[in-house]
């Protein structure tokens, strides 16, 4: 039989021990991720901001930052790998497009 399930403030509340400790390591990963997130996401908009903004080389100096941080948030597993190159593509093609002369 299993167990009742309890409601408290409108939250589901852990039963076993077990299920007492995952939701500890939950919470514990969600606010790690939290703050991973927060950076790369902070940078990320910064260099869309300048590139809106028209400024070449402040975007192509935000750039690095924002790469590392997007690097830095798929070793920690934040992100997934191809989610990360691709953002980093797209960065770095809008900086290259703000930087390049224009063609003929």
């Amino acid at each position: 039989m299993r167990a009742p399930i309890t409601w408290f403030g409108g939250f589901l509340v852990a039963n076993h021990a077990s299920a007492e400790k995952r939701n500890r390591q939950r919470v514990k990963r969600t606010d790690r991720n939290r703050g991973v997130r927060s950076e790369f996401r902070t940078l990320v908009k910064n260099v869309r901001e300048l590139i809106a903004k028209g400024d070449a080389t402040g975007a192509k100096a935000a750039l690095t930052p924002a790469i590392s941080a997007l690097d830095s948030a798929v070793s920690k597993g934040v992100l997934v790998r191809g989610t990360a190159s691709r953002r980093v593509s797209r960065l770095a093609a809008a900086v290259h497009k703000l930087t390049a002369p224009a063609s003929k």
